[in-house]
């Protein structure tokens, strides 16, 4: 059972269930790609905030065997949450039908900093992987921090196209708890190292 558990094949089989019958009630009907919308919307922010989450919580909690497990999947998370907002665009362009209704609502608020967002992930997504990272080295976790600015205008994207702050804020509340207790950290520790340097 632990070697099942293990496996980077289960894991991406967890992640894949909820888009399964999405994909499958798409294209038996078309026409149901609008019911998606939201759906594929919420879990590829879902992935997102989880796999942000893992750092903060394993500073909180260093020792936490399952956070251990699932830094090890963080990566498989920020893919997945790539490939959901790509599902989700997906479903907005067939349901939109053409292209002169999806330019018309651009410059709406819930509508371009979805576009935006969903820019920023797709070079997020697709150099999520060993070959990128070593291609790119340092700019690499540079890059990947562009994941902050798109989670800011993923919350945007989310509250102004449904025009309800609740859902959103019950999502991105425990990210932004935990990353204002990790900027608190770091500060804390310099504040710290440049006492104890002051102290000598």
């Amino acid at each position: 059972m632990g070697r099942v558990l293990s496996s980077k094949y289960f894991f991406w089989t967890v992640l894949a269930l909820p888009g399964i019958p999405m994909l499958v009630s798409v294209l038996a009907d078309p026409g149901n790609a609008e019911g998606l919308l939201h759906p594929t919307g919420e879990f590829a922010a879902r992935f997102m905030i989880i796999a942000m989450m893992i750092t903060p919580l394993r500073m909180m909690f260093p020792t936490a065997r399952w956070l251990n497990w699932l830094m090890r999947r963080r990566r498989p998370l920020g893919v997945a949450a790539f490939l959901y907002a790509l599902l989700h665009t997906v479903f907005y362009v067939m349901d939109s039908g053409a292209f002169q209704p999806m330019l018309e609502e651009f410059w709406e608020l819930g509508i371009w900093t979805g576009w935006l967002a969903f820019v920023i992930f797709i070079p997020l997504g697709l150099t999520s992987n060993n070959a990128s990272q070593r291609w790119l080295l340092a700019g690499w976790k540079t890059l990947q921090r562009f994941v902050y600015p798109a989670a800011v205008l993923t919350l945007l994207h989310w509250i102004f196209v449904h025009n309800n702050l609740g859902p959103a804020l019950v999502h991105f509340i425990p990210l932004a708890a935990l990353e204002a207790w990790r900027i608190w950290k770091n500060l804390s520790s310099v504040a710290e190292k440049e006492m104890t340097v002051v102290g000598r």
